[in-house]
């Protein structure tokens, strides 16, 4: 297929998904308060002063399936593709399957404020199930040992990979706007990744994320009038590590790995940070805390919009960079990485510095 007409559709997929999630959105908060789904603050942690309605998640999942099912009927199937398009369409459906258990658990921890060591179990449970059907660490070759993808190295890592990249997505949802852009901003850097290696199930499906995500973005955005909650933040992070791996490439393994970290380096290095303060302190990594990149810049008094529109700026330059890496120019890659960890330390090392 041309180009031309790849790009149309991708376009076209993205307002698409943009339109549904805008639609989704107020039906979400009505749905919220219905069933309680309100997040109430009532510890030192929260950023919001007035209870929100947290179920946007809905709106997202709904954007996102409703997206790829009408790219599944009326595009996947009406053209012929350069790849093995039916295999990567059974590895997209699986991770949907497995990104709905990660929104369930992720529900019912708004609700019920779910232990951590049940949580993780849950996300556990729903790598394991993506798995299971075929999402899976691209086989690999390191120190001449191959490692094939039904192979137990395959199925750790893959767990390990999936799990990571949905707390990373979940631990920077704590401003107004963050989670739903950093992740819009890497599902539009994925699908432009995958679009010049060919892989346009994977390309359709994340521009569909990318447009879930910005759809839900108006209702979010500082001041917001709705939360995605821990299931919304769990889906994007979950599929974002699904999609990045269902498609065959050449150098898949690295491509699927390096670039959605490089891509996501502000929730990579927040996280990072986090567990090491933790471990420093003497507490569990898992335990919450008001230590986190965007709770530190809304404290020396830049603001929740600023701060939002700084870190997109970095996630940017992030994703830029891993655009370039699947172009093999691997020295630019690592310039633009460089910058952005630049302006994350410069934060950092502005936090203790006292006031004038």
């Amino acid at each position: 297929m041309a180009p031309e007409r790849v790009q149309q559709i991708t376009l076209l997929l993205l307002a698409l998904a943009i339109g549904i999630g805008i639609v989704m959105t107020p039906l979400s908060m009505r749905l919220a308060k219905r069933f309680g789904f309100i997040d109430t603050p009532d510890d030192d942690r929260r950023m919001h002063t007035k209870p929100v309605p947290c179920f946007g998640g809905f709106a997202i999942i709904i954007a996102f399936a409703a997206s790829i099912l009408i790219c599944e009927k009326l595009v996947l199937a009406r053209f012929h593709w350069p790849f093995d398009a039916p295999a990567s369409i059974d590895k997209l459906n699986a991770a949907l399957i497995g990104g709905i258990v990660m929104f369930v658990i992720g529900a019912v921890d708004d609700r019920r404020n779910l232990r951590w060591r049940v949580k993780l179990g849950g996300q556990a449970a729903s790598a394991v199930i993506a798995f299971a059907l075929g999402v899976r660490i691209p086989a690999f070759t390191v120190l001449g040992w191959h490692f094939d993808t039904d192979s137990p190295v395959s199925f750790i890592l893959t767990v390990l990979w999936i799990v990571a990249i949905t707390n990373m997505i979940n631990l920077i949802d704590g401003l107004d706007g963050l989670a739903a852009g950093v992740s819009g901003i890497a599902a539009l850097a994925i699908g432009y990744s995958a679009y010049i290696n060919g892989l346009y199930v994977v390309t359709f499906s994340m521009i569909i994320l990318a447009g879930a995500a910005l759809g839900f973005l108006p209702f979010n955005f500082h001041p917001a009038r709705s939360f995605m909650g821990d299931g919304g933040a769990m889906f994007l992070g979950f599929m974002l590590a699904g999609i990045s791996i269902i498609g065959p490439a050449k150098g898949a393994t690295i491509m699927a790995v390096i670039a959605p970290v490089l891509v996501l380096g502000v929730p990579v290095f927040d996280v990072a940070f986090a567990m090491f303060r933790r471990a420093v302190k003497g507490r569990p990594i898992f335990a919450p805390d008001k230590g986190h990149l965007h709770h530190q810049l809304a404290r020396i008094g830049i603001g929740q919009r600023r701060s939002v529109l700084m870190l997109y700026g970095i996630s940017g330059i992030m994703g830029i960079a891993a655009i370039v890496f699947t172009r093999d120019l691997y020295l630019e890659a690592a310039g633009l990485f460089l910058i952005a960890v630049v302006f994350i330390l410069v934060l950092i090392w502005g936090w203790n510095k006292p006031k004038n």
